[in-house]
């Protein structure tokens, strides 16, 4: 039985999450920077659809990428190395958001309510969600925004008004996180797009005994941010 959220209802164990829809667990609550954490911690991340209510999922299985596995294609390094983007990181956070919940083709709305929006902006205030953005001639062209927490980075959402510039700040993003120590990226559902970046699904259980390893009790204070701006 799908569980309904009050202000201070719990969630559920994971292995309560259905089958058909593959994943989803719980309806309603809200998405404050405190219900989103304990989400994440938990394994759980919210999407609905236009017009739905809030509902929160936990996949079997769950699409990751280890950062050691990460394949860039040929014609994308190339695109990095040329320098076409400037990479900033956290300096355009709500304008990221912004330009993820616009239209898409195919796409009646978007799940990035106002309500999400300011949830995620409140935890990139208090150091947990961040951006990594291109820039080109003075204008945001890509980008992508997640969550981290310890040594895990949840990855959410990216867009890109010229080609190639959501890759490249995958790149770097990449890149920063393996040199802070930081083995696996959530990709949340299994899609060949990700597949391409070598990204894999694995057990549900084997992803939360991982999430309970990387995200332990560390704050960003203790494990930082991914960086400022380069």
């Amino acid at each position: 039985m799908l569980t309904v959220l009050g202000p201070t209802t719990p969630f559920p164990p994971l292995a309560r999450a259905m089958r058909r829809p593959n994943g989803l667990l719980a309806l309603g609550g809200q998405a404050t920077p405190a219900r989103l954490l304990e989400a994440y911690r938990r394994g759980i991340f919210p999407w609905s659809g236009p017009g739905e209510p809030l509902l929160w999922w936990s996949p079997d299985p769950r699409m990751v990428l280890f950062t050691d596995e990460f394949h860039a294609s040929r014609s994308l390094l190339r695109a990095v190395k040329a320098g076409k983007f400037e990479i900033r990181r956290d300096t355009a956070f709500r304008q990221v958001m912004e330009a993820c919940a616009e239209p898409r083709p195919g796409q009646d709305g978007t799940w990035i309510t106002p309500e999400i929006l300011d949830g995620y902006c409140g935890l990139h205030a208090q150091g947990y969600a961040h951006s990594v953005e291109s820039w080109q001639d003075g204008a945001l062209v890509g980008g992508l925004y997640g969550v981290r927490i310890g040594r895990m980075f949840f990855g959410e959402s990216m867009f890109a008004r010229v080609t190639d510039a959501s890759k490249v700040a995958l790149v770097h993003l990449v890149e920063a996180l393996q040199a802070d120590g930081v083995p696996m990226i959530d990709c949340q559902q299994e899609t060949e797009h990700l597949a391409s970046f070598g990204a894999r699904p694995i057990p549900r259980a084997e992803f939360a005994r991982r999430l309970a390893e990387l995200c332990g009790s560390d704050g960003p204070g203790r494990a930082g941010p991914i960086v400022s701006t380069v």
